[in-house]
């Protein structure tokens, strides 16, 4: 399902300010589709090039991708391009623990150079090491991931996606938050170099 918000970011305070200031004021907004959330399993890449060749067994990975346009942004900027695109990520994963309830895995990605008007691709990712943990096997199950939202904000303008459940689902007092399992964007990852055209450009400082 295509979701689309297009929403001004109109804030009483800062009018009545720029009202008694005397200045005029150009309020930002942003029109952003987005689709619902995927998940898959990708084996680590071999990417060798010519330091020596060296014997290991490709793990499992979990991949989660969305697909999103900036369609419209105001003001429309000269060169058609979003200086940053923010994405909060939300994961649900079983517990381990084998005890019925979900840890929620949550991750904030800075994306930069985001051409308007273009289908482009944003995604995290569970390394085999957390696979392991959250499933007990090195092969990747997607049936360890319960749910998957977030929020994209663009120019003021915020857009949710889930793939399942009602949007905002991750506030949910029943969810344990919990560090102990990273979720890693695209750059933290062996992938970084593949697909480049396909994904949005991540900014080099997130962590």
């Amino acid at each position: 399902m295509n979701v689309s918000t297009y929403s001004k970011a109109l804030f009483k305070a800062a009018l009545m300010g720029a009202f008694l200031a005397g200045t005029s004021v150009v309020f930002a907004e942003a029109k952003v589709n987005v689709d619902k959330p995927d998940f898959d399993d990708l084996q680590s890449p071999e990417v060798g090039g010519n330091t020596g060749k060296k014997n290991f067994k490709p793990k499992d990975w979990l991949e989660v991708e969305v697909k999103f346009n900036v369609e419209a942004v105001r003001p429309e900027p000269k060169d058609k391009f979003v200086d940053r695109v923010q994405i909060r990520w939300y994961v649900a994963v079983k517990n381990p623990g084998g005890r019925g309830d979900y840890w929620l895995l949550e991750k904030e990605v800075t994306h930069v150079n985001v051409p308007v008007g273009e289908d482009l691709f944003a995604s995290i990712y569970l390394s085999p090491n957390s696979v392991q943990r959250l499933s007990g096997g090195d092969r990747a199950s997607k049936s360890i991931i319960d749910r998957v939202g977030g929020e994209i904000n663009v120019a003021g303008t915020t857009v949710y996606f889930s793939s399942k459940g009602k949007e905002g689902w991750w506030q949910s007092g029943s969810l344990s938050r919990t560090d102990k399992v990273p979720l890693l964007n695209k750059n933290e990852t062996p992938f970084k170099m593949l697909w480049w055209d396909r994904y949005a450009e991540v900014q080099a400082d997130n962590r």
